[in-house]
């Protein structure tokens, strides 16, 4: 994948889509939300107290550059801004978010043959902006502090990339994280394990609190297709984060409601503007509305979110936007999110 830039003196340049002493700061937008029942009725939820500085979070957002050509420059735009809110912002109850800007692979590269190899220019030029963002994170603002990763898509995959070169093998810097969020990545394990695949020494998590562990997991309604880019190692997303298999390791799901096989309530929340414009606050929340379980099936992994339908219930569900080989991959964040951030600050609370 390319020569780790580890050894190199860190640049001190980036340009930062959300820093905790920055504002405006997308990462640090209103977290008051209305939860909408079943019924129609609603209450308003008053933003969560923030317990935030002794811990950092280190943000990469998904594709979202519609810029026409191979990689986005590094300018901030409305796209990386409402992605940021969107996904991000509600961590910072639970820690100072910190997120660059990367030069991403853009929307309209993401299918170009040419940059589909692991190691293509593209791919490259994307994962090592991100390991500059966070050599200069690490050597000039990180200050000792725990920190816990969050990534969706090719945010996810860049981490992956990331932990795997510059984290995972070095035990001083292993020490430092908190919590790896990687979502929408085909994040992989050896069969029977809870490590090996994308990482030799991070394990997935196994229950709410634990901390140096991953959660990862991609969202879908039914089984993945088997021309699927997620929940099958080896396949779609995987070529972003350079992942390979030889047949022994699986997607992973770690399911953020329980952490367990059973199936669980999740506490999704999403920025109203973009599901409900009724509603006064910046975040809806639809809560006993839908359930997650992990599932395995026809070589595939992948977290099951179930509809809760009750009588009457007039909320809007849940769609696959960009077809059934996307599942719920557009919202794999938002549709937990309130269990993600309560995992998050359930870690940070047990950190020493």
């Amino acid at each position: 994948m390319g020569s780790s830039t580890t050894g190199n003196v860190a640049p001190n340049n980036t340009v930062w889509l959300c820093r905790p002493d920055r504002r405006p700061d997308p990462c640090r937008s209103s977290r008051a939300a209305t939860a909408v029942r079943a019924d129609g009725t609603t209450k308003v939820e008053s933003a969560p107290a923030s317990h935030a500085a002794a811990v950092d979070c280190f943000y990469v957002y998904p594709t979202v550059s519609e810029e026409k050509r191979r990689n986005a420059d590094l300018r901030v735009q409305p796209a990386q801004t409402h992605v940021a809110m969107a996904q991000a912002s509600r961590f910072s109850s639970v820690c100072r978010v910190w997120a660059p800007m990367y030069r991403q692979r853009t929307v309209s590269n993401l299918f170009d043959v040419a940059d589909v190899a692991p190691d293509s220019v593209a791919n490259l030029t994307a994962f090592h902006s991100v390991e500059s963002a966070w050599l200069d994170y690490l050597a000039h603002h990180n200050h000792g502090r725990p920190v816990v990763f969050i990534g969706h898509s090719q945010g996810a995959a860049m981490l992956v990339r990331l932990l795997r070169a510059d984290v995972d093998p070095r035990p001083n810097v292993r020490a430092k994280v908190a919590l790896a969020i990687l979502l929408g990545a085909n994040v992989t394990v050896h069969d029977g394990r809870l490590a090996g695949g994308s990482f030799t020494h991070l394990p997935l998590c196994t229950r709410r609190g634990e901390a140096g562990c991953v959660i990862a997991y991609s969202s879908f309604p039914a089984t993945p297709p088997s021309f699927s880019l997620f929940g099958r190692a080896g396949l779609g997303v995987s070529a972003l984060s350079g992942e390979t298999t030889d047949g022994s390791t699986h997607v992973a799901c770690v399911n953020p409601a329980g952490f367990g096989r059973g199936r669980e309530p999740l506490h999704p929340y999403f920025p109203s503007d973009d599901v409900d414009s009724r509603v006064s606050t910046p975040w809806t929340s639809d809560p006993d509305d839908y359930t997650a379980q992990c599932r395995s099936a026809d070589g595939a992994t992948w977290l099951q979110v179930s509809p809760v339908r009750h009588p009457a219930d007039g909320r809007p569900e849940l769609t696959t936007l960009l077809g059934p080989i996307w599942g719920y991959h557009v919202i794999d964040v938002n549709v937990a999110l309130g269990d993600l951030v309560r995992d998050a600050g359930a870690t940070v609370a047990q950190l020493p």
